[in-house]
């Protein structure tokens, strides 16, 4: 016994001009979101124009993770966290809950220092170290984590800090 659905052209046809343009809209913005990436982070040098682009205005320290796929496009890219003039508070349960939401495969993460110095502090390096234990659980791999400040931005994959 086979199923029958109702045809598309009656539920079109029940639609006015108006809905019908809606729907369209509607049916675009679900195409780009759902099968277009955002751009590949291919290597340290386009990650860290994307992310000054991102982060380097912000006049308070805020934390940030750009979710990847396996192929390393850009699925996301959220702030997750955002602090004060100085510190920023990343509770890694929530970078994983976010990593799982959005079936991540990797994640590069990144946060600002206003007041321009990219080297980083001890917590920022147990941060990361924290955090790479922690996704490695769940098969998500940390890339790298990158501070932005004034002029360079500084990667701890390219200084071995990861």
């Amino acid at each position: 016994m086979s199923q029958s659905y109702p045809s598309n052209e009656c539920l079109v046809s029940s639609l006015s001009v108006a809905e019908e343009r809606l729907v369209s809209r509607a049916i675009n913005v679900l195409e780009k979101r759902l099968f277009q990436r955002g751009p590949r982070m291919y290597n340290p040098v386009v990650t860290k124009r994307y992310l000054q682009l991102q982060l380097a205005r912000r006049k308070n320290e805020v934390f940030a993770v750009i979710f990847l796929d396996n192929r390393h496009d850009v699925l996301a890219f959220e702030i997750m966290f955002e602090g004060t003039i100085n510190a920023a508070t990343v509770p890694p349960r929530r970078v994983l809950q976010r990593c799982l939401e959005v079936n991540s495969a990797a994640v590069i993460l990144a946060h600002n220092h206003p007041s321009g110095e990219v080297l980083p502090s001890e917590a920022d390096k147990t941060l990361t170290q924290s955090l790479k234990q922690l996704l490695s659980q769940v098969d998500v791999k940390v890339l790298d984590h990158f501070i932005v400040g004034s002029g360079e931005a500084y990667s701890f994959a390219e200084h071995g800090d990861l």
